[in-house]
C-alpha cells in the first residue's frame, strides 16, 4: 500500500501555512519564539524557507519533524482556490484557522486509510469508509462550514474505531517484558529512555507513551499500538516497525533509524537517518 497523495504534503502548493498560522517556543525542536498567525522570520517572499537545507543545524529539527498530513495544499489550492493571504489579506485569519481544522481531519483520515488493511471485520472497514466520506465532505465546503464542523465528535468517532481495530490486531499477540517498567508496556507509559533493545514487543499497547530516546534497537514492534506516541530520539535502527499500527510519517521524522530499520510501505524513510 503506497500513501494517498492527498496526504503527502506538498509545500511548493502551500501559502507556507505552517510556517505562518502555527507558533512554537524556543527549545530543543526550535531556535526562537515565534507566535501563532506570524510569519517565520526564515521565510521568503514566495513562501519558500531560506535555510531549508539547513534547519536541523540552525537549531529548528522541529520544522523537519513536522507533518501536515497534506493539510496545507488542500487549504491553499483547494478550498481558498490559489489566492494567497499575502495577495488577499482580509483572508489571512480565516485561512490560517482553516488551516488548523484541516490538520486535524487530514490527521483522522491518515489513520482512517489504514483500517481496512489491518481489520478483518468487514463493518469495521465500511466504519471507516463513512467517516473517511463524512471528513472529506467537509475538507470540500467553504472556509466557514469547515471552521463550524464538529471536530470533537469526529475524533471521538475516529478514536473509538481505532481501538477496537487496535484490539482487534493486538489479540493475536503477546508482548514480552510488560513488567519490566513501572506501570508496564501500557497507554500512557513513561518510558523515556527505557531500554527496550533486541526484544518482541508484538501487540503492546504504546497509545499515547512517551518514547523519547527510548533504545528499541533491533526490536519487533509488529502490531504495537503507537498512536500518539511520543518517539522523539527514539532509536529504531535495525528495527522493524514496518507492521506497526498508526505510525505517521511525523513520528518516524522524529525518531533515530539507519539502512536498516524495515518501515511501513506507506512512509518514507527519514533523509537525517543516513
Amino acid at each position: 500500500m503506497t500513501i494517498s497523495p492527498i496526504f503527502r504534503p506538498d509545500c511548493g502548493n502551500c501559502f507556507a501555512l505552517c510556517c505562518t498560522a502555527l507558533g512554537f517556543a524556543r527549545s530543543a525542536d526550535f531556535a526562537i519564539d515565534k507566535a501563532a498567525a506570524a510569519p517565520c522570520p526564515n521565510m521568503a517572499g514566495d513562501f519558500s524557507c531560506t535555510i531549508h537545507d539547513r534547519l536541523r543545524p540552525r537549531g529548528f529539527s522541529g520544522c523537519t519533524v513536522f507533518d501536515c498530513f497534506g493539510a496545507g495544499q488542500v487549504v491553499s489550492q483547494q478550498i481558498f482556490r490559489g489566492v494567497s493571504w499575502t495577495d488577499d489579506p482580509s483572508a489571512r485569519t480565516s485561512m490560517f484557522a482553516v488551516f488548523k481544522v484541516v490538520r486535524q481531519l487530514h490527521e483522522m483520515l491518515w489513520y482512517l486509510e489504514e483500517v481496512p488493511q489491518r481489520t478483518y471485520d468487514p463493518e469495521r472497514a465500511d466504519a471507516a469508509f463513512q467517516l473517511s466520506r463524512t471528513i472529506l465532505a467537509i475538507t470540500g465546503g467553504d472556509p466557514a462550514a469547515v471552521v463550524r464542523a464538529d471536530v470533537e465528535r469526529l475524533h471521538g468517532e475516529v478514536r473509538r474505531l481505532l481501538l477496537e481495530v487496535s484490539e482487534e490486531v493486538r489479540g493475536s499477540y503477546g508482548a514480552e517484558g510488560s513488567r519490566t517498567y513501572d506501570g508496564g508496556l501500557r497507554p500512557g507509559a513513561d518510558l523515556a529512555g527505557a531500554e527496550l533493545a533486541r526484544r518482541r514487543l508484538c501487540g503492546a499497547d504504546l497509545r499515547g507513551a512517551v518514547l523519547i530516546a527510548a533504545d528499541l534497537r533491533g526490536s519487533d514492534l509488529a502490531a504495537v499500538d503507537l498512536l500518539g506516541a511520543d518517539l522523539r530520539g527514539a532509536r529504531l535502527e535495525n528495527a522493524d516497525v514496518s507492521l506497526s499500527l498508526y505510525l505517521t510519517q511525523q513520528q518516524l521524522n522524529a525518531a533515530e533509524g539507519n539502512g536498516a530499520t524495515l518501515i511501513p510501505a506507506r512512509l518514507e524513510r527519514p533523509g537525517h537517518w543516513g
